[in-house]
């Protein structure tokens, strides 16, 4: 199973809006076939493990693992319980019940009516992290929120703007640590920034120093006050605006959805973007925007790079507590990441 895990963690940031699930298939404690699945509308890690195998008179005498549920309904390609029950592979190993309305249940029922042996909840736990996103969107109804943000030894995440300062980032912490910046950026469906950050470091938000597709821009402006001239309003990357003004420009990938500033903001955003599918947004605004969320509690996760820097006058860090979840050190630059 942990293998399973570690196959589906290839795929991060490339099947939604599919889980992402990893398979192997056991033949005497060897393994003759694995596989997950690397694509929405492409075959699923199931297929993918039992094509791998090349003697499929191994199959009906086999263990298949799978880390998460196999599906039962009909999408871009047909039930894996199906197929599994099909190809009478006798043994099933699920790490997690898929919780969603299509499943939940159902795939094991189809195996277990097929006479599979099915054992659930195998790393349970580790198989449910892998898919905190999935769960988070069909679960809570909203996106799994990630903050994101780089703070001083002396606790500031920017420097006191004035007039005359080039609008441009003030680095905290080194080019390693931006690339790794970029790679988180390629997992998550979504980017959130307030006006504020657009204003003063005019970002491009993309994944240019990693491969991978760039996350959808969502951006809060509630007077429509930042210029069209702005790398957010580039048409190069699918944008979302939430404003309270009436929308007074097109642009082809720039959507505008106004919302009611005067209740609550979070909320209705995150009600948004769940209505588009989006299941995860990574935030990398400014200190109000993320203190919003701490405040508001609607936060599943935060990654803080201390940087070894001095600013001495700037913008104060949020304060957040939570459980630690890793720390490492890049080069002299610590990460922390906690979980609310």
């Amino acid at each position: 199973m942990l293998r399973c895990v570690e196959l589906a963690k290839n795929a991060l940031g490339n099947t939604y809006p599919n889980p992402i699930v990893g398979s192997v298939i056991v033949f005497n404690n060897k393994i003759i076939g694995e596989g997950y699945h690397t694509k929405a509308g492409e075959p699923h890690a199931e297929v993918n493990a039992i094509n791998s195998v090349k003697d499929k008179s191994l199959l009906s005498k086999s263990t298949i693992y799978v880390s998460l549920e196999p599906c039962s309904h009909y999408g871009k390609t047909p039930p894996c319980a199906e197929l599994i029950a099909e190809k009478k592979i006798p043994n099933v190993v699920i790490g997690t019940i898929d919780t969603t309305a299509k499943v939940s249940g159902k795939g094991i029922k189809i195996l277990e009516n097929a006479g599979c042996k099915v054992i659930v909840g195998v790393l349970e736990k580790e198989c449910r992290e892998l898919n905190k996103r999935f769960f988070t969107f069909h679960e809570k109804k909203r996106p799994y929120v990630i903050l994101k943000w780089a703070q001083t030894l002396d606790n500031l995440i920017d420097l006191e703007r004035t007039p005359d300062m080039p609008i441009q980032p003030n680095w905290i912490t080194d080019e390693t640590c931006r690339t790794i910046v970029h790679k988180w950026r390629s997992e998550e469906q979504a980017i959130m920034v307030g006006t504020n950050t657009v204003a003063k470091d005019n970002p491009k938000l993309d994944v240019r120093n990693w491969s991978g597709e760039d996350p959808v821009r969502v951006l809060i402006d509630r007077n429509l006050r930042l210029p069209l001239s702005s790398n957010i309003y580039d048409n190069s990357i699918p944008t979302i605006c939430f404003t309270e003004k009436e929308i007074p420009f097109i642009k082809e990938k720039v959507h505008f959805i106004k919302i009611n500033f005067n209740k609550e903001i979070l909320a209705q955003i995150l009600i948004e973007l769940h209505k588009l599918n989006i299941q995860s947004i990574i935030i990398e605004g400014g200190a109000m925007l993320l203190n919003s969320f701490i405040k508001e509690k609607m936060w599943d996760e935060a990654r803080i790079f201390y940087g070894n820097k001095f600013f001495g006058k700037g913008i104060v860090a949020p304060k957040i507590s939570g459980t630690v979840k890793q720390e490492s050190n890049i080069n002299g630059n610590i990460l922390k990441i906690l979980y609310s």
